[in-house]
């Protein structure tokens, strides 16, 4: 020992483990004597790529025996597949019992390890495979590329990354501070021209050290110790943990990842000490406490909670303990709980069994008993609850129903509609079947009417007379009667002139107070519509006390913008309800919802009157206090008196007229121009704002004089339609006055004269046995113009009274003498002509050519002229100065009649033969007149008949 011995590493062997990315050095020292023990050094260095490349070197001491293999591993950061290795080391002896000066010995060969050998001709690869790594740690990750020309990316989750280059083909990238992305792990890739290839990287959230860890038992027999492991690592291979007790030395691996079990031996031990330790792949957590045996103890649940009798205020309850050793006794808590609240609380000590008596309950409610023990002797935790609901027996209801009436009168007698609220829970005392309402006549005390209303309802009618009644309402159960509530009814209509206040509502409702009217009052009552717009709404009301003088209103249903309206009551000594006041309020006063519909009337040249006398205010969304009336004209002229100029809300400029009074509901509009266009637009305003804005509406003034057109054109208008429909009622009596039908043959009165005539056996005028006898022209004592066909000179005038003649020729064949020949084509009746009560006879002409035809040879053109020369000729012949009168077919007219013609007429001349007759004006019949004759007449002849 006291010479430096060269004590050189030999048999030095490298060895890869890819999974955790290691070297794995194995060597020996030969020269070592048998029995010799060395505390000795190795220096060990490693090498990249090449031999020269050192890139880490660190010592290992241990102690060396002879022929001893001994071992050491060294992690790579770097993926080994992605780089040849080299290894080699030197040793120096550290023992003490070597005298220095010490010296390293020489350094072994370089041992090569190459993982590409194993790889195959892939022209890409990414390493390391499935790496195993810890939140918030380094990660370096490479790739071998056998293609030196491909361009290759790499990407962490789809970001990304950049690299430096080690090798020629060799690229390395550092991830700092990997976070955990998903149990599935993360991925990384890269991609050239081939397929791409990559990893995944499996990140474990760091091991948390165990918290809340404490240890109880249940019996003393078992030790149950519990933890809050934190969160997952996300790792599918779970932290183990391990339960440690000092005292005993004793371990046992827990088999939950929040709770182990200990069991307690027979020994006399009541003090453990346990550790708990948390291990996985990266690190060790662990935790300590103390534990007392006596003093954990947290017992079992007590069972069998069960009421074992209960009345309408009072039950029994029982329940069952678990034993916790010899004689230990229990500290058991029994709580009454009444809608989700502890009422009642008492302790009790318990060994077996449990019992206790819970009073003062209510009837008809539902309650629960629940219970949970402790360790009497060192008091440390409750154990579980135990609970069990049961209900107490019905009692007959505690309080009177709260009734209101509403009284209304048909025909002189009241209508009483009762109401009443349903009593609460704690009054009910089970449940309501029915309401007994019971009408008893203080006029008449023996005189009961009883009503039985079922349950649910809450109200009824109840038909009255005028005397005075009193009304009791009473709430029946299963067990009996609640007390009854009074009414009093007074037989005649009460005062409802009571004036309307106004009460103005806040969030938390309408404040309203009144002044007592009587000392002897007791009580008030205020009743109100919860939805007035409704109908028929449903009555609210709200009883006070004698000494109540306000109050405050509020309810769920009340909103903004929606009138109600309040009669306060006060109820007499003899409970008769007086009318004390009635107020009206808004819970919030809103700008009107709409606006009047305003009617033009009185509309003139220079004004017009607005009215809206239909306009409800009671159902707006506030109190109206007044209107706004807007104008504008067309022609841009100034505002006028009273209203003012504004900006209205589109923007244009208009007049305002402001009407402060709400009961003002029309507007005469003055000062207008004749003939102009304005538009008015009327909106109501409240204390909240004015109603919306909606259209104008256009009006035309009309101009002076229109008025007066329509005090003329109204009557002419009137006048005409008097006069239509007089002529409608008497269209008969003008009919037969202005244009009389053609009378009948067969009824003429001349039937009547010819029976007594020649031949009393002919009853008509037969055209063949009528000869006409003359024709009697008719001329006016001072005169009367003619105008003759084929002239337009003015006819002579001719003076005298007496008529003159024109005789008829006789119609004989044979006939060759002198005169003229006239043919008459129809019958035809003149009755201008008939009314004048004389007959003219035309004269006939002795120079007359014997039969003159004119230019007409048919009777189509005969009537053709006729019927244009009458037309010329009327506007020269002054009517009734000259007409053409057929007088008779007769022989001569009777002797004395005043048509008669003259004594010695000139013996008429006879015709060929007699033709059907027509009347001709004379100034369309006669041609034009010769300076020695003063008419002459025209032959018209039918084409097939000569005259001789």
């Amino acid at each position: 020992l006291s010479e430096p011995l060269p004590l050189t590493p030999e048999s030095l062997k490298v060895s890869i483990n890819s999974t955790k990315q290691c070297l794995h050095l194995q060597w020996t020292v030969h020269n070592l004597d048998y029995h010799q023990e060395l505390k000795m050094v190795f220096q060990i260095q490693i090498s990249r790529f090449k031999a020269s490349n050192v890139i880490w070197m660190g010592n290992y001491s241990t102690t060396v025996k002879r022929n001893q293999v001994l071992h050491w591993s060294w992690e790579s950061e770097l993926p080994l597949e992605c780089a040849i290795h080299f290894v080699r080391m030197r040793t120096m002896v550290d023992d003490a019992r070597i005298p220095a000066p010490r010296f390293w010995s020489n350094w072994s060969s370089w041992e090569k390890a190459d993982a590409q050998n194993s790889l195959g001709d892939h022209p890409l690869y990414v390493f390391p495979k499935d790496k195993l790594v810890e939140e918030g740690s380094d990660v370096t990750i490479c790739y071998i590329s056998r293609n030196h020309q491909d361009n290759i990316s790499c990407y962490l989750e789809d970001e990304l990354t950049y690299g430096k280059q080690l090798d020629q083909n060799v690229w390395a990238f550092e991830l700092k501070n990997v976070s955990f992305h998903r149990k599935t792990g993360t991925n990384f890739y890269c991609k050239g021209q081939g397929v791409p290839e990559g990893v995944v990287l499996f990140v474990s959230k760091v091991l948390e050290e165990p918290k809340d860890f404490s240890c109880e038992t249940r019996d003393l027999k078992t030790v149950t110790c519990t933890w809050d492991p934190g969160s997952d690592t996300g790792l599918i291979q779970l932290p183990s943990y391990t339960l440690f007790e000092s005292f005993s030395g004793k371990k046992t691996l827990c088999k939950h990842r929040n709770r182990c079990d200990w069991q307690v031996t027979q020994d006399s031990q009541e003090v453990y000490n346990f550790t708990l330790v948390a291990e996985n792949y990266f690190r060790k957590r662990s935790v300590s406490i103390l534990f007392n045996l006596i003093h954990g103890v947290h017992p079992l649940a007590p069972y069998n909670l069960f009421p074992k009798s209960v009345s309408a205020t009072n039950a029994t309850m029982t329940w069952k303990v678990s034993s916790i050793g010899h004689n230990s006794a229990l500290l058991c808590q029994l709580q009454l709980l009444g809608e989700g609240k502890v009422i009642q609380q008492h302790n009790i000590s318990v060994r077996v069994n449990g019992e206790y008596l819970l009073s003062e309950l209510k009837p008809d409610t539902e309650y629960m008993a629940r219970v949970h023990c402790a360790y009497a002797d060192h008091f440390w935790k409750w154990s579980e609850l135990i609970s069990q609901n049961f209900t107490t027996a019905e009692a007959a209801p505690s309080e009177a129903p709260d009734v209101w009436r509403d009284v209304t009168f048909v025909s002189g007698h009241p209508t009483v509609t009762l109401f009443w609220k349903p009593l609460s829970k704690v009054h009910t005392n089970g449940k309501i079947l029915f309401y007994n309402v019971v009408v008893e006549n203080l006029d008449e005390p023996s005189s009961l009417e009883v009503l039985s209303v079922p349950a649910p309802a809450n109200s009824t009618k109840v038909t009255l007379n005028q005397s005075s009644y009193q009304i009791y309402v009473t709430a029946h159960n299963s067990v009996g009667p609640s007390p009854a509530s009074a009414v009093a009814i007074s037989g005649h209509p009460e005062n409802e002139n009571v004036e309307e206040g106004r009460v103005n509502g806040t969030e938390d409702g309408f404040h309203m107070s009144w002044k007592p009217q009587s000392r002897n009052a007791t009580g008030y009552v205020v009743e109100w519509c919860d939805d007035p717009q409704n109908l028929p709404c449903v009555l609210r009301w709200k009883n006070l006390g004698p000494t109540n003088t306000g109050t405050v209103i509020s309810s769920d249903a009340f909103r903004p913008g929606v009138r109600y309206d309040f009669r306060i009551y006060e109820i007499s000594a003899k409970g008769m309800a007086h009318l004390l006041e009635k107020k009206a309020g808004y819970l919030k006063e809103l700008a009107p919802s709409y606006n009047p519909e305003v009617a033009t009337i009185n509309l003139t040249s220079h004004s017009f009157t607005l009215s809206w006398k239909d306009y409800s205010t009671e159902s707006q969304t506030g109190f109206i206090q007044g209107y706004y009336v807007y104008l504008k004209s067309k022609t841009g002229e100034k505002c006028h008196r009273e209203f003012e100029k504004t900006v209205l809300p589109d923007n244009s400029v208009g007049c305002k007229y402001t009407i402060d009074n709400p009961d003002q509901k029309t507007l005469v509009v003055k000062d207008l121009q004749p003939e102009s266009v304005y538009e008015f637009f009327v909106t109501p305003y409240t204390s909240a704002g004015e109603g919306p804005l909606d259209d104008f509406t256009k009006v035309t003034t009309p101009d002076d004089y229109s008025h007066i057109l329509i005090h003329i054109i109204l009557p002419m208008i009137f006048c005409v339609l008097v006069v239509m429909i007089t002529c409608y009622l008497k269209s008969q009596w003008l009919k037969d006055k202005c244009y009389p039908d053609i009378p009948d043959p067969y009824k003429s009165s001349v039937l009547s004269l010819i029976k007594f005539k020649e031949n009393p056996h002919i009853t008509i005028m037969n055209v063949n046995d009528c000869v006409p006898d003359a024709i009697e022209v008719v001329n006016k004592p001072e005169g009367s113009k003619i105008q003759f066909i084929g002239t337009r000179k003015s006819p002579t005038e001719t003076k005298g009274t007496k008529p003159v003649y024109l005789d008829l020729l006789p119609t004989e064949k044979n006939y060759s003498g002198p005169g003229p020949c006239i043919c008459f084509e129809n019958f035809t009746y003149n009755q201008a002509a008939s009314d004048l009560g004389y007959c003219g006879h035309f004269p006939v002409t002795p120079q007359a050519p014997h039969c003159q035809l004119g230019p007409l040879t048919s009777p189509e053109n005969l009537l053709k002229t006729l019927e244009q020369n009458y037309m010329n000729s009327l506007g020269e012949i002054p009517a009734g100065e000259a007409n053409l009168n057929y007088v008779s077919q007769l022989a001569s007219p009777m002797s004395g009649d005043k048509e008669s013609p003259p004594a010695n007429p000139p013996e008429p001349a006879l015709c060929s033969e007699y033709k059907m007759q027509m009347a001709i004006p004379l100034g369309l019949a006669s041609p034009a007149p010769s300076k020695n004759s003063s008419l002459s007449s025209t032959a018209l002849l039918d084409p097939s008949e000569h005259c001789h």
